[in-house]
């Protein structure tokens, strides 16, 4: 099967404004200073952002037309400041999953290559996993990841406490022993630094020694660089895994 080329870019839920981030409470709710006035948008990430989301911080919503939906904003993207310019931190969760549906179809990720089709929320005996993967390589369970935080050149998941991605960890390595089907986890880093890719062991150790687990299990880790833009997010390079 080859690789099909060009780059894999996911557009964004809709057309994307600016604006300027005042507070984020009841975990799903965020309000900004739009171009014309206050707005409050939707923000899907559960997790705690570190550092992303100061007041006054440029933040990235995309708009939906849907006239059933009470709140036409969703927070797509905050804008963080770098010594060598700002740059763009994607923090919709649900990106992860799209772009990894979008890069099998087009066969942009060499480690699951050998799969075609991406069946979405597979069960499991205790709840399910993002994508069960068919092809001729056979079939794969697939975990998708949204990673925001970087610490010392590194990305790193989780930046909160996960009790369901530890779970997501016990149930791949346990299909990855098994041995009649393969089990990866899918690291979607959506910004440009950090060269390399570790569990946060000082914010979830428990998870870190499941991932360590998995691996040794063979479950592949796959952490993949993706590009965020107002244009939408593209996927990158894989990262190479640090030592943990």
């Amino acid at each position: 099967m080859e690789q099909e080329s060009g780059p894999v870019v996911l557009p964004h839920p809709g057309p994307i404004i600016e604006a300027r981030f005042v507070r984020r409470y009841k975990r799903f709710l965020v309000d900004a200073q739009g171009p014309n006035g206050p707005i409050t948008a939707h923000a899907n990430n559960t997790g705690s952002m570190l550092g992303l989301l100061r007041p006054g911080a440029t933040i990235g919503l995309s708009t939906s037309d849907n006239p059933k939906r009470r709140l036409p904003y969703t927070l797509e993207m905050t804008r963080v400041p770098d010594f060598a310019g700002d740059f763009w931190v994607g923090v919709n969760t649900l990106t992860p999953n799209r772009l990894l549906r979008r890069a099998v179809a087009a066969r942009a990720i060499p480690e699951l290559a050998g799969y075609d089709a991406a069946r979405p929320e597979p069960p499991f005996a205790d709840g399910r996993l993002d994508f069960l993967l068919t092809g001729p390589a056979g079939r794969c369970f697939v975990e998708c990841k949204n990673v925001t935080m970087v610490e010392d050149d590194a990305a790193m998941f989780p930046d909160a406490a996960t009790e369901r991605g530890r779970k997501h960890l016990v149930e791949l390595t346990r299909l990855a022993r098994e041995g009649r089907d393969k089990a990866a986890i899918f690291y979607c880093v959506q910004r440009p630094d950090g060269h390399c890719f570790a569990p946060a062991a000082v914010i979830d150790p428990q998870y870190a020694e499941l991932l360590t687990e998995a691996a040794a299990a063979g479950v592949l880790i796959l952490p993949y660089r993706a590009a965020v833009s107002a244009a939408g997010v593209e996927l990158g390079e894989c990262l190479p895994l640090a030592r943990w």
